[in-house]
């Protein structure tokens, strides 16, 4: 073991650390890898306003400056202390969500968003934040055995099953599918046994024709879309079919910056959110596209580093449920624009043009880090 890293393994173990020391101990080249996506989100979104930063680049930088420093400050926060106030999170978005469908903002035939002063919050996006730290403080000190109990894993459960029926309730299936699979992922990490995962995989299967019954018409037709999307070219089909159009049209290198028509000429719906991706395939072609997946990638292999160097449980499976939810975003968008899966409402994180999606990721990457920071911070030893 090098000087250093002893050095640093021996700060992160004492408890009053300052903040000169916690700030050594940041990893910089992750912040930086952060700073390089959101400048492809900015030189993106400067094209969707037709080589302008207004309206949507200039906004993107200010969002990601404010959520560089939100990230930086939380982590430099102690571990320990975040697990205490877990919970409070987790009824703080509760309380949002319930908040949302009395008086929440309509748009686009959903119930998504509240106004707080100058912000237009969608808490539902923070939801998946504080659900990860809530089965996170609950699973932290869970023995093997206490585990493989059935009783144990109903609070936690039902923790799950509570927001994921509020964010439907607005309606809004995709977040709350990303939602209810980032907390598996967190039960899965905490040990939960694989046949109650097969078993409640069986539960899903049997409810989904039920469930198919109860959805909305558009969600219905999405589904009917993405089965045969020229059956409504004009229609429901539109916006994939134009979003495969722009996509093949960038061929291997690209239009070129500004040059992509499919964008610039309003054929592409909502190019600077949900079809982003699209605009920069049609730009910059394919090896531009790997070349936003590939830093996306870098984010999603620092996430589970940190969860297999973490050296307690309530840190690890903050690293895996942040890692998911980031994967889960970056998967069904990329999906989405390429008709892989049926079109909804994800943001690309760091690149769409979004407040709410861009503070809570940058939120879950000041928990990660501070993670990091305290990696081997000392936690109670795993209950009985």
């Amino acid at each position: 073991m090098s000087g250093v890293t002893y050095e640093r393994r021996l700060l992160t173990r004492d408890r009053g650390f300052g903040l000169l020391q916690k700030l050594w101990l940041i990893p910089w080249s992750f912040v930086l890898l952060l700073c390089a996506i959101a400048a492809v989100g900015y030189v993106a979104l400067y094209s969707a306003g037709g080589g302008s930063a207004e309206p949507y680049a200039a906004k993107h930088a200010l969002r990601f400056g404010f959520g560089l420093v939100l990230m930086l400050s939380i982590a430099m926060v102690d571990i320990r202390f975040i697990a205490r106030l877990a919970w409070v999170g987790y009824a703080t978005g509760i309380a949002l969500l319930v908040l949302v469908l009395l008086h929440g903002n309509v748009g686009k035939g959903a119930q998504r968003w509240i106004d707080i002063g100058p912000l237009q919050l969608q808490p539902s996006e923070l939801m998946k934040i504080m659900l990860v730290l809530g089965l996170a403080a609950w699973f932290q000190r869970a023995s093997w055995e206490r585990m493989g109990n059935l009783l144990f894993l109903i609070p936690p459960g039902l923790a799950v099953l509570l927001p994921v029926g509020l964010i439907l309730k607005q309606p809004n299936l995709g977040t709350a599918l990303i939602t209810g699979m980032v907390g598996g992922a967190v039960f899965l990490a905490a040990g939960t046994r694989w046949w109650k995962f097969a078993l409640a995989a069986g539960g899903v299967a049997v409810a989904a024709p039920i469930a198919y019954d109860h959805l909305h018409d558009y969600q219905r037709a999405r589904i009917t879309t993405f089965l045969d999307p020229e059956s409504d070219p004009l229609g429901a089909g539109y916006n994939i079919i134009q979003s495969k159009i722009a996509l093949g049209s960038g061929g291997l290198w690209g239009k070129g910056f500004l040059q992509g028509t499919q964008g610039h000429l309003n054929f592409l719906p909502e190019k600077q959110t949900d079809f982003i991706f699209t605009m920069i395939a049609e730009e910059f072609g394919l090896v531009g596209a790997l070349a936003v997946l590939g830093l996306l990638s870098l984010v999603l292999v620092f996430c589970f580093a940190v969860a297999l160097r973490c050296r307690h449980q309530f840190g690890r499976l903050i690293a895996v449920g942040l890692g998911t939810n980031f994967f889960l975003y970056v998967f069904v968008n990329v999906a989405m624009v390429t008709g892989s899966i049926p079109v909804g409402g994800v943001p690309l994180p760091l690149i769409s043009h979004g407040g709410s999606a861009m503070l809570t990721t940058m939120l879950g990457f000041g928990l990660l880090i501070s993670v990091y920071v305290h990696r081997d911070a000392e936690f109670a030893s795993a209950r009985d």
